[in-house]
């Protein structure tokens, strides 16, 4: 998906264009999410970029581009550019050593608060 979204068209709420562009990136993920994955691919992964026209767009993180449109429609930009593209995501191992446990930050491991 590439696409630039505009903000200010005339005639049209800025708020409700800025929801429906979240809603429209929302939707074309959790489409590419319902495909059927190939043989030998665990999950499928998101190459994102962003900027405010094509030509200034940069890589992102995919987690954090819902972030950026909220920042670029705070800063009043007058639109903004996406693009996603899909591609196939494989699970590496663990390295050795490393702790089963990492979520728990207390290091107690029987997940109660004493």
């Amino acid at each position: 998906m590439r696409k630039t979204y505009r903000l200010n068209l005339e005639g049209k709420n800025r708020d409700r264009l800025l929801d429906a562009s979240k809603h429209d990136i929302r939707k074309y993920v959790k489409r590419e999410r319902s495909r059927p994955l190939p043989a030998g691919v665990d999950y499928w992964d998101f190459e994102c970029k962003f900027g405010h026209s094509e030509a200034d767009a940069a890589s992102v993180h995919f987690a954090t581009l819902m972030g950026l449109v909220n920042t670029a429609a705070q800063e009043g930009a007058e639109q903004f550019y996406v693009e996603i593209v899909t591609r196939h995501g494989q699970r590496t191992a663990r390295p050795q050593g490393a702790s089963a446990d990492v979520g728990n930050a207390h290091g107690d491991d029987d997940g109660f608060d004493d």
